[in-house]
């Protein structure tokens, strides 16, 4: 089945929704929060004191001769020294004391949107790109941190400073001073929060052009052998080159639209800052101003608008970091399809019996995969379903292991309908060897482990030996340490079955799923991992989805599925007698065998069993 790749939505929430989320986790660190707001107030105190420092030690000095020495207060120059470093002691006690609020946020938030996404169905992950969805939350996590600092440390000290500059103005001054401030910097908001909103499109073009070339640059490098099979290095250079042109594109017109701001920025802060200051001069040279006067609201400018200028920035940078963020509280908005009943109870069972009754299921609305399929396992049987190619074999052991809900019908555990259950307790019964095993990028122990995180190393090694891993392990030079690469790549198909196995056997479940369990194997190995199967399938429940027949013949029932039906049941002579599908495919298979001089050529299941 082809899998049509969708993007998540944009930026289409409301910045205060965005923000609003943030609010549930800051409420944990109130101390914090009030301290740094109280550091962060005397920093910008201590910032708007030195001016009015700088502006005694000026009339001080502006007198002649040897008054000079007599005139000039020793205390303000050491004060106007102190006032500069409480800027800078204030400021970095505030970052301190508030990134401990901000670093967990942003660990707690990420931590979130991960257990979401493990929440999320088997439909979901089919449908997405997992380099596109690494990016988004990288993005959005890194910016919930940049998001509030911006808020706490920039934006708000600056409007208090300000605002505490236009009351020291107009006091002294007289309000035109106070208003031509306030109008420069009314405007400066404006005209910044105009354009940032036009640019702000660029930016998520830019957002969407760097996930879809991250998704294009992962897809391939994971798929490299298949890109080398077929000679496709410059097909996929040219597929990741078109997206990297799309976000070439957009990260050209928002440099553009960049340069657009920083201009009318300078523009308004240059006008703001010569009418203030030939207003000075005027004061100074009627004698109602001294040039005390004069280098304090230069002074004061200077300490305002540069920081102001880099609010613009600041500005900016939060709208940014809201559009990431949005696509990561996008995957938060992501409807879990498969849910615990609200009064779900926890699986207790050893030795259960398993039952489909009636089941109907289907992907997609116009395709029905499964028809009133009635299977029942008893408590220690072995069923097995065989096939053919796309007759919905791997579908039944989704349905079970609840990646999917049945359309209808159901499917009970012990007569306890399995969407009654809590889909924890359901899981940790079940121990699947499926047909296509992927491993982490880890270690051997890491990846047998993985059964029973908790198990000891002897356990490991038993369940290694059982699945008959143990000799080849031994053979290695870093043993249990070898690492086996990316998705396993570093071992063959027969190696990666057997690890899946031992983790399997780890995992010691009263339930198993057998997936084409040997598919991989030749057919020395297959004998012994067979006996194998067989030993930890003793005293266990388990159901075996079958192509190689021979795998299957002692099993306590077959079932063969035809388009989604069961068409025959019964022991393997049963349905040889029969002389219908199943004996059909048995000579088939033995024929093939024979020909191949006892190798046997598969041809691996397509995906959801389609």
């Amino acid at each position: 089945m082809l899998i049509n790749r969708t993007e998540l939505p944009s930026a289409n929430r409301n910045d205060w929704k965005t923000l609003s989320a943030l609010l549930p986790y800051l409420k944990q660190f109130p101390v914090r929060i009030v301290l740094a707001l109280g550091l962060l107030i005397l920093a910008k105190l201590a910032n708007v004191g030195v001016p009015i420092a700088l502006k005694a030690v000026v009339d001080g000095l502006n007198v002649s001769g040897a008054a000079v020495t007599l005139t000039i207060p020793i205390a303000l120059l050491v004060g106007y020294g102190l006032l500069r470093f409480c800027t800078i002691l204030f400021q970095e006690l505030r970052n301190a004391v508030f990134a401990k609020a901000s670093q967990q946020t942003t660990r707690q938030i990420a931590l979130k949107v991960f257990e979401h996404l493990h929440r999320l169905s088997l439909r979901f992950h089919l449908d997405r790109q997992t380099g596109g969805i690494s990016r988004d939350i990288e993005r959005g996590s890194r910016s919930v941190a940049q998001l509030l600092n911006f808020l706490v440390f920039s934006i708000a000290p600056t409007v208090f400073e300000i605002l505490v500059v236009c009351a020291i103005l107009f006091y002294s001054f007289g309000i035109w001073f106070a208003l031509v401030t306030l109008a420069t910097v009314t405007v400066y908001f404006i005209y910044t929060y105009k354009v940032t909103e036009w640019r702000i499109k660029f930016r998520v073009d830019m957002n969407n052009a760097d996930s879809q070339a991250n998704s294009a640059a992962v897809d391939s490098l994971i798929n490299y052998e298949t890109v080398k099979y077929f000679g496709n290095e410059d097909f996929e250079s040219r597929r990741y080159d078109d997206n990297m042109q799309a976000w070439e594109n957009a990260s050209i017109k928002n440099q553009v639209s960049l340069s657009f701001l920083n201009c009318g920025q300078g523009v308004i802060i240059g006008a703001g800052v010569t009418i203030l200051m030939v207003m000075a001069a005027g004061g100074v040279v009627s004698g109602d101003m001294t040039v005390g006067d004069f280098v304090m609201i230069n002074a004061f400018l200077i300490q305002l608008y540069i920081p102001l200028n880099f609010l613009g920035t600041i500005f900016r940078e939060v709208k940014h970091s809201l559009t990431d963020m949005d696509r990561m509280f996008a995957l938060l908005d992501e409807e879990t399809e498969i849910r615990d009943r609200p009064k779900a109870s926890e699986l207790h069972t050893i030795n259960p019996e398993i039952r489909f009754d009636k089941v109907c299921f289907a992907y997609n609305p116009d395709r029905q995969i499964l028809h009133d399929v009635d299977i029942v396992i008893p408590p220690g049987n072995k069923i097995a379903v065989v096939g053919s190619s796309g007759s919905g074999k791997s579908t039944l052991a989704r349905l079970f292991y609840r990646f999917f809900d049945v359309t209808s019908g159901s499917i009970s555990v012990d007569g306890i309908d399995i969407r009654d259950l809590t889909q924890q307790s359901l899981r940790s019964a079940i121990g699947v060897v499926p047909q296509d095993t992927v491993l982490f990028n880890d270690s051997i122990e890491y990846n047998i482990r993985y059964g029973r995180p908790d198990a000891t190393f002897e356990e490991i090694r038993h369940a290694a030996k059982l699945a008959h891993l143990d000799h080849f392990i031994e053979t290695l030079p870093d043993g249990y340490d070898t690492l086996v690469g990316e998705r396993g790549l570093k071992l063959s198909g027969g190696e990666k079955q057997r690890m899946a196995i031992a983790r399997t056997v780890l995992k010691n479940p009263p339930i198993l799923i057998l997936d084409e369990a040997t598919s991989q194997l030749d057919s020395k190995s297959e004998k012994a991992i067979q006996k194998a199967l067989n030993e930890i399938a003793e005293n266990r429940t388990s159901l075996v989805i079958a192509h190689r027949l021979s795998t299957i013949i002692d099993a306590d029932r077959i079932l063969v599925l035809e388009k989604g039906r069961v068409t025959e049941s019964g022991t393997h002579r049963e349905l040889l007698e029969a002389n219908a599908h199943y004996a059909e495919m048995w000579r088939l298979q033995q024929e093939q065998r024979m020909s191949n001089d006892g190798k046997f050529i598969q041809e691996p299941e397509p995906v959801h069993g389609l």
